[in-house]
């Protein structure tokens, strides 16, 4: 059983047995992995803090051919974002991140640029920086390197450039006037201003926000729309977790 090592996101964790965890992480070089943690409820033991949601760590384990769950020997912390989750709005929404990471990525199938991503947006929240226009950057990025963001500057069907139209059935483009028969989701020219902000600044930006809160949030419903539609089932986004846990 040689022992291998992996840079990680814990992405959740819930009980098993008397004193053990079983831990989903989310690593850098090996997409999702799910390990069993023994004796990580006892008092005083040796994983500490390092288990806990969202923590960014080294990770060492034991892997059998015919398990599933490997054996977490020992992780190291390498950044904690505990403190932020303080926040309700902001533990249900690096909830609702988690569950879309977890959901959509093929267990043990690598994905670079989406782990960078969630560390970037777990670091710019620690650095104070807004949450709805966060989550709207996570949302659009997350569709973005799925291959779900469309082209919202061209008629899908005529290819005439336009900065508004509708949303079409599939999700998979925009529509003009005259192509579009249905009129879904409009999309207007701010949210493709807002679109286009995100796709070009790096979530810490130190640029001023050219957008107001309402705009962000209408900008989401697009987006939450394209995210519905191409997962196999409706995730839990923050509001829905409220709900479910009464607040």
């Amino acid at each position: 059983m040689p022992k291998d090592q992996t840079e990680a996101i814990v992405l959740r964790s819930f009980h098993v047995g008397d004193q053990d965890k079983i831990v989903v992480f989310f690593s850098r070089n090996r997409g999702i992995l799910k390990g069993i943690a023994k004796g990580a409820r006892k008092f005083g033991n040796r994983f500490g803090s390092c288990l806990e949601p969202l923590s960014h760590i080294k990770v060492y384990f034991y892997e059998k051919e015919s398990k599933d769950l490997v054996t977490v020997s020992q992780s190291d912390l390498l950044e904690s974002f505990f403190e932020i989750q303080s926040d309700l709005d902001t533990a249900f929404t690096l909830r609702y991140f988690s569950e879309l990471i977890e959901h959509s990525l093929p267990s043990r199938s690598e994905d670079d640029v989406l782990y960078r991503l969630l560390l970037q947006v777990l670091r710019a929240l620690k650095k104070g920086k807004e949450l709805i226009l966060l989550t709207a950057y996570f949302e659009l990025w997350f569709l973005k390197i799925n291959g779900f963001f469309p082209n919202l500057k061209k008629c899908k069907r005529c290819g005439q450039k336009i900065d508004a139209g509708f949303l079409s059935s599939q999700r998979d483009g925009i529509l003009c006037s005259v192509c579009s028969s249905q009129h879904n989701e409009n999309i207007n020219s701010d949210d493709n201003s807002l679109f286009a902000w995100i796709i070009k600044n790096p979530p810490t930006s130190e640029e001023e926000r050219p957008f107001s809160k309402e705009q962000i949030r209408r900008a989401r419903q697009v987006l939450k729309k394209m995210i519905v539609y191409h997962m196999e089932s409706r995730p839990r986004f923050p509001d829905d977790l409220k709900k479910h846990f009464n607040i």
